[in-house]
């Protein structure tokens, strides 16, 4: 499934994905920052392409990362790559992984 829009909002701190179901996931950029797929962040390759959870919203931010987001991008039609302010830019978010990680989509919420 992919979103039929996706909005971040740097003053409110969330990525808003609306999805073709006509759910809406509201992902904390401070938990989105700390759940990054890319093997730097996971330990290693071995440690990359497990599931989302969003539990993994809530773990605390390592020191020396920013949750400050410079731009996100789109990667094909399968995924977001965020640049964060600390110039961290390796980890693709399929859509499959970001509706993982949505703690608790909205029904209804789209446009």
């Amino acid at each position: 499934m992919r979103p039929s829009r996706v909005a971040a909002s740097r003053s409110r701190g969330v990525l808003t994905l609306d999805w073709e179901d006509g759910s809406r996931s509201e992902i904390p950029l401070r938990g989105l920052r700390v759940a990054c797929p890319c093997a730097e962040c996971r330990g290693g390759h071995a440690a990359m392409g497990g599931p989302g959870s969003p539990d993994m919203l809530e773990r605390p931010l390592p020191e020396g990362w920013s949750a400050e987001l410079k731009s996100i991008e789109g990667v094909g039609n399968y995924a977001l790559q965020p640049v964060w302010s600390d110039g961290h830019s390796y980890g693709i978010f399929s859509w499959e992984y970001l509706r993982e990680l949505s703690p608790g989509n909205v029904p209804g919420g789209g446009p």
